[in-house]
């Protein structure tokens, strides 16, 4: 019994010393963990003590005061003043450097007023130049008449006074208007100060003064190709816009004010600058709003930037429309009609001019192979015939390698049967008859053996038609309409 006792009691403490074990075990864990937990709270708290060091105390003290200035009224009055006049400062810094929008429509309203006076004032100088050259003559005239014998009449003594002036050479007479006429020198003197000055401001890096200079000079004397080259010479500048297109942009926008609008070489170079700022916003504006002198190549740019640009395609091919169009353009405005989907359109434009020959008309459809546009050409418009011939045109788009547009244009006379067939051979009368035979070909040639079946069952219908002659070339299918 005593020894069943032991070996109990010993096997019970072998097995809370295993279990101490693994308690100790489980506890060198958890101490463990908490060990970690201290050091990345540890870590933490740093962190948070650093972030917050950032930010200023309410309580502290103002800058630059002693405690007890900071609770007496007349030193805390004295510093509010001093923060008041630094924020007066501050404000009227902001307004110097940014001024509203509407501020800029009442200066180019203000310019454009200055410009007009400027004008009408040139035009008063130059009539009262006249009238003072004309009364130098006449006073001349009156000098010698009163001095000679008086044999002559008052009127031949003029007349050979203008004489001798006119056959002065030019340099003399410039000479003379200069010598006579102080406001001349003055004037000449002028255009050469701008001149120079502008030179000046190139020179200087002051290229905003300079475009100033430019635009506002008198009598547009730098208006001109020879200040594009300059300011195209300087090129794109950092952090700053570009001096060539504030120049265009300045040109451009008093040209209203001037009675002679900018002319052809500056318009194309300012479209092309715009261009290549990628503004098309400004272009838009220019040719829509402002006196510009249009050209073919003005328009092509326009055009061809469309072409690359295919977001913005539409507008560009509407502002090439309108430049063509004021240029006689027609073939080219018609076509930016017709890439723009303006089918409709395009039909009314081609009646109201009608310049358009059937090569012009299938040189269209060739640049823009629009199966509705060849549909509308090649049907009724408005009551009238066609203007173009179906034949002829598959057959031209068959010619041309575009055998696409012309499946399509054979896929969609298909579905109208043998009767829609037979209305477009018969309202055709500029197709002769071995043009449709070759259509017939053509359609049996790329699986429409139906409609090339159709095609020639209305040929043998045709009355007094049994057969279609080779040699004959030049049989219209509407001869026996008028026998």
């Amino acid at each position: 019994m005593r020894k069943d006792l032991l070996m109990n009691i010993t096997s019970y403490t072998e097995m809370f010393l295993i279990r101490m074990g693994l308690i100790e075990n489980n506890s060198s864990k958890i101490q463990l963990q908490i060990n970690e937990m201290k050091q990345v709270r540890a870590k933490y708290d740093t962190k948070e003590e650093q972030h917050c060091t950032c930010y200023k105390e309410p309580l502290k003290p103002i800058p630059g005061m002693t405690l007890q200035e900071s609770v007496s009224l007349d030193a805390l009055t004295k510093y509010l003043k001093h923060l008041e006049g630094k924020y007066a400062e501050i404000e009227e810094l902001m307004s110097k450097k940014y001024v509203p929008i509407q501020r800029k429509a009442d200066l180019d309203e203000e310019m454009t007023v200055v410009l007009e006076r400027r004008d009408s004032t040139e035009n008063l100088n130059n009539e009262l130049q006249f009238s003072h050259q004309r009364l130098q003559v006449i006073s001349q005239a009156l000098t010698l008449w009163v001095k000679s014998d008086r044999s002559r009449s008052f009127q031949d003594i003029v007349e050979n006074i203008q004489k001798s002036k006119d056959l002065h050479d030019k340099q003399g007479i410039v000479e003379e208007l200069l010598e006579e006429d102080p406001s001349k020198a003055k004037e000449t003197e002028i255009l050469l100060y701008f001149i120079e000055r502008f030179n000046e401001l190139i020179s200087l890096g002051e290229y905003e003064k300079a475009v100033y200079f430019a635009v506002n000079g008198p009598r547009r004397i730098l208006h001109n190709i020879g200040t594009v080259n300059k300011f195209k010479a300087i090129g794109k500048i950092r952090g700053k816009p570009s001096p060539l297109l504030l120049f265009f942009e300045s040109v451009f926008s008093i040209s209203h004010a001037f009675r002679h609008p900018v002319d052809a070489v500056l318009t194309l170079e300012g479209i092309k600058c715009g261009l290549s700022e990628k503004r098309l916003d400004l272009v838009i504006n220019w040719v829509t709003q402002e006196r510009l002198t249009f050209s073919e190549e003005a328009g092509d740019v326009i055009f061809d930037y469309g072409e690359q640009d295919t977001y913005n395609k539409a507008k560009c091919l509407a502002l090439a429309q309108i430049i063509y169009s004021e240029c006689g353009l027609h073939k080219k405005a018609l076509l930016c009609l017709c890439k723009q989907g303006q089918i409709h359109g395009a039909m009314e434009y081609i009646q109201q001019f009608k310049d358009f020959t059937s090569d012009d008309l299938k040189q269209l459809i060739k640049l823009c192979p629009n199966i509705e546009l060849i549909q509308c050409l090649t049907k009724e418009w408005n009551g009238k015939p066609p203007y173009l011939s179906f034949g002829l045109a598959v057959l031209h788009l068959f010619s041309v390698d575009m055998k696409k547009v012309g499946i399509k244009l054979l896929q969609e006379i298909s579905k109208g049967g043998k009767d829609a067939v037979e209305h477009l051979m018969i309202n055709d009368p500029f197709c002769s008859l071995e043009k449709w035979q070759e259509v017939a070909n053509v359609c049996l040639q790329n699986g429409f053996d139906q409609l090339s079946n159709d095609i020639m069952s209305v040929l043998r219908s045709q009355a007094g038609v049994t057969e279609i002659s080779e040699e004959d070339d030049t049989v219209n299918l509407m001869q026996h309409v008028f026998w």
